[in-house]
């Protein structure tokens, strides 16, 4: 025999290559699992039967706007909000400004009217991403839907 064949079989390099494949496979299993726990699922809404079965309202809202003529431009200057507001004049408005895939970065605002027409507040600084700002009365009886991108620094 010669001395390669010798060797117990943990001094071999075929065990060990054929042991290589199979570890590599279950430490990445460990790593996908230990990111899938940890990490939260910011798209997945608890609620979403419900939310599903409100969306009439929200569709109903969103008419309404139209059919009162009412039409916003939204402006984000750095820290601050300003909406010009045409068709309707309400003493304030709330602005829901919603991360496209991050919940936990969402802000909601109340809008004071600074001139006719006009409403401003600050804001915190957003996150880079997609946004959805949704423009609405006090009392919830219309509002619109804006979209708005905001580039990484």
């Amino acid at each position: 025999m010669t001395p390669a064949m010798n060797r117990p079989w943990y001094r071999q390099l075929w065990p060990w290559l054929l042991i290589a494949g199979p570890a590599a496979v279950l430490a990445a299993g460990a790593v996908t699992t230990w990111i899938a726990f940890a990490s939260a699922d910011g798209l997945v809404a608890a609620d979403y039967y419900k939310q599903g079965l409100a969306i009439n309202k929200v569709l109903a809202r969103e008419d309404a706007a139209q059919r009162l003529g009412i039409a916003v431009a939204v402006a984000i200057e750095g820290e601050s909000l300003r909406v010009v507001l045409r068709g309707a004049s309400p003493e304030a408005l709330f602005v829901h400004l919603a991360h496209a895939t991050r919940a936990d970065h969402d802000q909601r605002v109340r809008l004071a009217q600074a001139a006719n027409g006009v409403y401003q507040a600050s804001l915190e600084p957003l996150a880079p991403g997609r946004w959805n700002i949704i423009v609405e009365d006090p009392q919830a009886t219309w509002r619109t839907v804006h979209s708005a991108f905001k580039e990484p620094k």
